[in-house]
């Protein structure tokens, strides 16, 4: 049963770095801060939707937070590299 646990563990302090590496972008304000916030609305609302798609189509709970850690940590590669 740790599995499932560390793997939610890892996605929280993964969603810690990019909550920081937004932030910094959109304090930056101007045209990247709001194509910033742009994309981060339309990411929760996207994986909300593909998240509760799996889940009502069995998928487990774990297979999810697979899927958010993969963006995540994309959105940390993206965000750490200057616009």
């Amino acid at each position: 049963m740790i599995g499932p646990w560390l793997n939610m563990s890892l996605l929280a302090l993964e969603s810690q770095q990019v909550v920081a590496l937004r932030l910094a972008r959109l304090a930056g304000g101007g045209t990247t801060a709001w194509r910033e916030a742009q994309l981060m609305v339309l990411e929760k609302l996207e994986a909300g939707h593909a998240a509760a798609g799996r889940l009502a189509g069995g998928a487990t709970t774990d297979s999810v937070v697979d899927d958010y850690r993969r963006t995540v940590q994309a959105n940390a590669r993206r965000l750490s590299h200057p616009s």
